[in-house]
């Protein structure tokens, strides 16, 4: 009597991951012919584009008025160093709003009387901020606290720049968190307090861990809006990398320098956008799968 075989065994990691390697997935057909017309329809679609723009009448001044290597080779010095600007305002903005973010959402998630003026002041700041256009604030606060001409505070339009986008951005991301911490089951809060814990040390070790690795993902999509905000701030006069394009723009009657400028923040939000996308799908993954969030 021939023996049996051995029992099926459930896959490792090690050949889970062999099998997601490319040299296994292009040995399936099925997967090779789904490729192939991808491959196919994108060149029909975007070579038909390609011809349809081509063959317009203006093409060839606009392609020399936003596509001339030899304005792009002037013109990018100048944009790069105000990009780097952007950049400056965004490392040093961000931090802020999340912690201005993250204390406004702890105190409407506040369950105390005595905290009543606090929560309203944080709905209202909400609310104003959530509301308000955010070029309007940067023009309200960049044009019109200078002109106040208060003794010890910065009155240069850049400082006020960068404070409006934080006030505007922090009423965003207030609302992130806040939607982080009401996903927490409220069961969560009442186990921490069976064990002894006081409402701000279940909000600290229970409820916050939680509610702000769940938000991550929007967070990021946050990180790209906010680096195009930055550029909102060129109305104010900072030479930052919209208000270059615009200058070299002018003197040259040419606006390759606008295509620049685009490609440097394309350039940070596509790769920002593509690392959000990935956390997103890994979240829903591990929701479909039953696991932790």
């Amino acid at each position: 009597m021939s023996a049996l075989p051995p029992p099926a065994q459930a896959l490792n990691d090690a050949q889970i991951a062999e099998m997601l390697t490319p040299q296994a997935m292009w040995r399936d057909p099925a997967l090779v012919r789904s490729a192939l017309i991808a491959l196919l329809s994108s060149i029909v679609v975007f070579g038909g584009l390609a011809w349809l723009i081509s063959g317009t009448e203006g093409w060839e001044s606009v392609q020399r008025s936003f596509f001339n290597w030899e304005h792009f080779r002037a013109s990018f010095p100048k944009i790069w160093d105000g990009f780097k600007l952007n950049i400056k305002i965004f490392m040093i903005a961000e931090p802020i709003i999340l912690g201005i973010g993250l204390l406004l959402a702890v105190i409407r998630a506040s369950r105390g009387p005595a905290l009543f003026p606090l929560r309203a002041f944080a709905v209202v700041y909400t609310d104003l901020f959530r509301g308000a256009p955010v070029l309007l604030v940067i023009l309200t606060l960049g044009f019109g606290v200078p002109a106040l001409r208060i003794d010890g505070i910065p009155n240069t339009p850049l400082v006020w720049g960068t404070v409006a986008i934080i006030l505007s951005s922090s009423a965003y991301q207030a609302e992130t968190f806040r939607a982080g911490i009401g996903t927490v089951h409220g069961s969560q809060r009442a186990a921490a307090r069976a064990l002894g814990l006081s409402s701000t040390q279940a909000m600290r070790y229970v409820v916050l861990p939680q509610a702000i690795r769940r938000v991550i993902p929007p967070t990021l999509s946050g990180f790209v809006g906010l680096q195009k905000e930055t550029a909102l701030i060129s109305v104010l006069g900072p030479l930052e990398a919209t208000r270059q394009a615009q200058i070299y723009g002018s003197l040259h009657f040419n606006y390759t320098s606008y295509v620049v400028a685009g490609l440097l923040f394309i350039s940070i939000t596509i790769p920002l956008a593509r690392f959000t996308d990935y956390l997103l799908n890994r979240s829903e993954e591990r929701r479909s799968m039953g696991g932790a969030v």
